[in-house]
This record gives structure tokens, C-alpha cells and sequence, in this order.
């Protein structure tokens, strides 16, 4: 964590799941203190009595307002951007909202960020960004862009890099059905799938959280970091916690909610052309020409019609077994595997 020592650092969306879990990972290193900046009064209040640490800080603020960006980054060395409308179907019923603040509200941290000389910007994206087809989906795509621009026009040797890191499903993040369905299953209710043939990506909260720090490490301006990970279907997913919790409930299909894919892309086929692999990630660089297009000579696209995107049906797939293992990682799961005397 040397790269961190007596820095600060600021985490918009920080009483979301992401930023707890990126909380918890510095909370025991050598920086100098940790913002939170959020619009949620309780929940910075509920973590304030839980953490009682000295070196974490709360600021209520909301990304849609910059006077209030603006007033929490004074002295910011790194900022981990995951303040976000992130649930599908709300952005569905409520797209302008998503826009102003996946979009608009990214502008304003990027545009403070840049003012006040942050050295790092990470800015969280999900795979729901890639071929979007739903307005959670098309607002981070545009986040996306909007951070990818900036970052390019920063240029290599700038005060300030921003970089974007893309995800599949975190288990158990606020967006996940895992918590649904435990609950479900706790009340002797029927589990509730949408399609059992869904594909979904599959990663840890800690995984993510290895990546970010990763991107903080590595990045370059206007890159795009995309961890590789395994997929299950609903189907394998539903019965891996069925066994864990030894439960009867039954599984009922409800078919599939407004904007809903069947599977999951992380990285389409355009990407994959200049994907450059990094083992655990890949690593997307910007294309940093600018609008005098006839400087560069056209090179034919037959690399990219060859080429197949990264998605969830194509990654390799869990069976239950492989899903149950992943999900014991889960320190919310395990707590109740020892309750339950399932341990």
C-alpha cells in the first residue's frame, strides 16, 4: 500500500457496497484518511457509529451539485468514483435522472478533479455499459466516454490520470439477487428468477476491489481496465445457495424485467481488437488520434469481424460446486453457514 502512504483519498458513493468494500481494504494501510462523500445522511451516520475511525471522513454532498464536489476536494490525491443510479429498472422509469447523475455528475468529480490536481481518478463502469441496450446501461456507456475523452485530452504526462474500470455482477453488491434470494429463502418464500437461462458474470467484492487498485497502479489516461471473470446461469446460481442453506423453498420463474439481457458483455468486439491481455485483466487503451483523420491512413477492420466480444455465455461457466465456492468467499454467507451449523 506504499503507493497510498499519507494520501488521501475520496470515495463518491462511499456507503454503497463498493465503497464499503474499498473502505474496509484501506481502512488498515498507511493513509492519511479516507472521504466519504455521499447524499445519504443515514447511512453516513450508520457507518460513522460503526467504524468510529479517525481517519475516515463524511461529506454529504450529491455529484449533480459541482459547489458540492468542489467543497470536498481540496488536498484529494485519489479518487475512487462509484457514486451512481445502478439499479435497471429504476433508470427504465427514470432515464433523465440516470443521466444527470452516471453522466453529468461524473463531469462535475472529473472536472474538480482536474482544478484541484487529484493525481488518480478511477471511475467505476459495469458491463451493462458494453453494446447497452437498457438507460442504466446507455448513461454508463456515456460515463464511460465522457471519462475516456477527458482523459485523452490530458494527454500521457498530465497532473492527473483518469482511467475506467468495467465489472460484471458483484455478488452480493447492491445490485445483486443473492440478497433476494436468501432473504426469500429465509421467509420460506419461492426464489424468484427471471430467465434460468441468464448468464451473468460472477466476482467477488474483493476481486473488484483488486482491480481498482490495479488501475490506480497502472493506468495511463483514457485507459479501460476490464477483470476477466467466470459466469453462471440463474439456473446454477439459485441452486448452489439452495443446497448451501439446505432450504425447500422452490424456484418461480417471473420472466424478465424491463431492460434486462440475457447475457452480459464486458468487452465488445471493437475492444477486443486492442485489448491488450494482463492476465487476471485486460487492459483498453484510448485511441488518442485526434479529428484530423486524414493524417492516419484507414487500416481495413478484418482483425475486428474475426473477433468474438468477451460476454458471459463465452467466459468460462461455473457448475454449483465451482458457484458454491465462490459464494463461502462471501463473509455474510459464511456468518450464516455458522448460525445455520452448516459450516
Amino acid at each position: 500500500m506504499s503507493l497510498f502512504s499519507n494520501k488521501i483519498l475520496l470515495i463518491t458513493g462511499g456507503t454503497g457496497s463498493f465503497g464499503n468494500a474499498v473502505l474496509r481494504r484501506f481502512l488498515d494501510s498507511d493513509i492519511k484518511e479516507i472521504r466519504i462523500f455521499s447524499r445519504d445522511e443515514k447511512k453516513q451516520d450508520d457507518m460513522r457509529h460503526h467504524l468510529q475511525n479517525p481517519k475516515v471522513k463524511f461529506y454529504i454532498g450529491d455529484v449533480r451539485d459541482k459547489r458540492s464536489v468542489d467543497g470536498v476536494m481540496p488536498g484529494v490525491d485519489y479518487i475512487f468514483h462509484a457514486a451512481a443510479l445502478k439499479q435497471v429498472p429504476s433508470c427504465e422509469f427514470f432515464p433523465t435522472q440516470a443521466v444527470r447523475t452516471n453522466v453529468l455528475g461524473t463531469e462535475n468529480v472529473l472536472d474538480s478533479a482536474i482544478a484541484h490536481g487529484v493525481k488518480n481518478v478511477v471511475v467505476l463502469s459495469t458491463d451493462k455499459a458494453c453494446y447497452p441496450i437498457n438507460a442504466m446501461g446507455i448513461s454508463k456507456a456515456m460515463m464511460e466516454k465522457v471519462a475516456i475523452a477527458k482523459g485523452r485530452a490530458l494527454g500521457h504526462n498530465a497532473t492527473t490520470t483518469i482511467c475506467c474500470t468495467r465489472y460484471g455482477n458483484v455478488m452480493a453488491s447492491r445490485g445483486s439477487v443473492i440478497p433476494l434470494w436468501i432473504e426469500q429463502m429465509k421467509n420460506g418464500q419461492d426464489i424468484t428468477i427471471t430467465d434460468p437461462n441468464m448468464t451473468r458474470f460472477m466476482m467477488t467484492l474483493d476481486d473488484a476491489v483488486d482491480l481498482v487498485i490495479y488501475a490506480f497502479q497502472h493506468g495511463d489516461n483514457g485507459d479501460l481496465f476490464v477483470q476477466k471473470a467466470p459466469a453462471t446461469t440463474l439456473e446454477v446460481l439459485s441452486q448452489a445457495l439452495l443446497q448451501l442453506y439446505r432450504s425447500d423453498s422452490k424456484v418461480r420463474i417471473i420472466g424478465t424485467r424491463h431492460g434486462e439481457k440475457l447475457y452480459e458483455s464486458l468487452v465488445t468486439r471493437e475492444e477486443m481488437a486492442k485489448a491488450e491481455d494482463m492476465g487476471g485483466y485486460y487492459r483498453i487503451p484510448c485511441d488518442d488520434r485526434d479529428l484530423n483523420y486524414d493524417k492516419y491512413f484507414s487500416e481495413g477492420q478484418e482483425k475486428v469481424s474475426k473477433l468474438e466480444d468477451y460476454h458471459s455465455h463465452n467466459t468460462r461457466r461455473l457448475n454449483v460446486d465451482g458457484i458454491k465456492q465462490l459464494l463461502l468467499k462471501l463473509n455474510f454467507i459464511r456468518e450464516d453457514m455458522e448460525k445455520l451449523g452448516h459450516a
